[in-house]
C-alpha cells in the first residue's frame, strides 16, 4: 500500500477517529472526564459524589456475590479431587441410573 494514496490517508483518519471514540467511552465507563477535540476534559460529565458511592455500591455488591458464588465451586472441586475415586464413581453410577429411571 502506497502511504500517499487516498485510501491510505482516509484509513488513518478512521483509525483516529476510532482510537477517540474508544478512549472516550473507556473513560466515561470508569467515571473519569471526558477529553475534547484538543485534550481539555469536559466539565459537565462529572459525576456528584453521591453517585460514585451509588456506583461503587452496586459493583461492590455485584463482585461479593461473584466471589461468593466462586469460594462454592472451589469447595465443590476440592471436595471432588479430595473424595476417594470409589465414591466419585458411586455417585457418578447413581446419577446415571436416576437418569435412565
Amino acid at each position: 500500500m502506497d502511504w500517499g494514496s487516498p485510501l491510505s490517508i482516509v484509513l488513518i483518519i478512521a483509525v483516529c477517529g476510532v482510537i477517540g471514540f474508544l478512549n472516550n467511552w473507556v473513560r466515561a465507563k470508569h467515571g473519569y472526564e471526558l477529553e475534547d477535540d484538543w485534550g481539555g476534559t469536559s466539565k459537565a460529565q462529572k459525576l456528584q459524589p453521591d453517585r460514585k458511592v451509588e456506583l461503587l455500591t452496586s459493583e461492590n455488591e455485584a463482585l461479593k456475590g461473584q466471589v461468593s458464588r466462586l469460594e462454592e465451586r472451589l469447595s465443590v472441586l476440592e471436595r471432588i479431587a479430595t473424595d476417594p475415586s470409589d465414591r466419585l464413581s458411586k455417585e457418578i453410577e447413581s446419577l446415571r441410573k436416576e437418569e435412565r429411571a
